[in-house]
């Protein structure tokens, strides 16, 4: 039926907004966290680089998402997987915002695909396994990195510049190389989280990978906008103290990972990168005890191990009351 396509691009759209608020905001948390840049000023930068980073370099991820894990020809036969697919990510992504949780959006799209490609005995078991241990490694690639900087070479940076800069040189040029670092973040943000949002229409053949990108890039900009600055206050004020050295750190690690993995075509975590970079400053400043028992790492580890876990069952549910009830013959579209 017609009417199921506008759903799914509806769908689309929406993901890709709380994808903006969740995901592309934590590019920014580290900045404002560190009092360089306002909340407004922050998901302002945001917007405009995510969109660039779709446009850019988003293609690669997108056609992974989109006909990488499940076979394009499973995708355009069975529209109502794909509205499975966004239903479930929708879900958990706006779970997340309401309770300000930095989400791993890739863990819920990717995972959510998988359940349908399972059930449907058309899935690249190959690419999940390849992409999974992407996502072990970028953020303890994050984390550990931060880890040693802060442990042993923060301090010894402030040293330098102090004995030999003024305190307004130093504000002025660490500031400069925040908004560039925050800027390389959203810019990677949208270069690869905009295949959460539209690889699934890329596989149904309903826009190409071009017009997937902008679509994604400018309702990612949007829901930064409009929803974006509540993520920004659990990152950057709630987990430790992030000053501009450290936001600068926590930014390039993070900015880096991510665009080296849209390279590959690996759909990755943006929001588990950058929150494993502060965890790991923090673990070198308050210790791991300390850092552990903070409720909201808790409450953040909490999400990222359970929502892979729960988005494949979920949808391996979904597909296969579709299928045994035909519930295609109601929703769907043959193409």
């Amino acid at each position: 039926m017609d009417f199921v396509l506008p759903i799914a691009i509806g769908l689309s759209v929406l993901l890709a907004v709380n994808i903006g608020a969740n995901n592309s905001a934590a590019a920014m948390a580290t900045a404002y966290g560190a009092g360089a840049r306002s909340k407004r000023e922050a998901v302002t930068l945001i917007a405009i680089f995510a969109l660039f980073g779709a446009l850019i370099a988003g293609g690669s991820v997108i056609k992974t998402l989109g006909k990488g894990l499940v076979p394009e020809s499973v995708l355009s036969t069975h529209i109502g997987l794909v509205l499975i697919v966004f239903i479930i990510a929708i879900i958990f992504i706006s779970w997340a915002n309401l309770v300000r949780v930095p989400i791993a959006t890739t863990h819920a799209i990717v995972c959510a695909m998988a359940g349908v490609g399972i059930y449907s005995d058309a899935f690249n078991g190959r690419k999940f396994f390849e992409i999974v241990i992407w996502w072990i490694i970028t953020p303890f690639v994050a984390w550990f990195l931060n880890y040693l900087i802060g442990r042993y070479l923060y301090f010894r940076a402030i040293k330098f510049l102090t004995n030999h800069y003024t305190e307004r040189s130093i504000n002025r040029v660490l500031t400069l190389f925040l908004t560039v670092s925050g800027c390389y973040v959203a810019f990677s943000a949208g270069a690869n989280n905009s295949a959460n949002a539209v690889g699934p229409l890329v596989g149904m053949g309903l826009i190409n990978s071009h017009a997937g990108a902008i679509l994604a890039g400018v309702a990612m900009g949007a829901g930064a906008l409009l929803l974006g600055g509540r993520v920004l206050e659990t990152v950057g004020k709630e987990i430790t103290e992030i000053c501009i050295l450290r936001a600068i750190s926590v930014e390039f690690t993070g900015a880096t990972l991510l665009l080296v993995a849209s390279l590959f075509g690996i759909p990755v975590s943006l929001a588990e990168i950058i929150t494993s970079g502060i965890i790991g400053f923090s673990c070198a400043q308050q210790g791991f005890t300390v850092t552990a028992q903070n409720r909201h790492v808790a409450r953040i580890a909490f999400f990222w191990f359970v929502v892979p876990f729960v988005a494949i069952g979920l949808s391996y549910m979904l597909s296969s009351i579709y299928f045994k009830y035909d519930i295609r013959a109601i929703v769907g579209r043959n193409f």
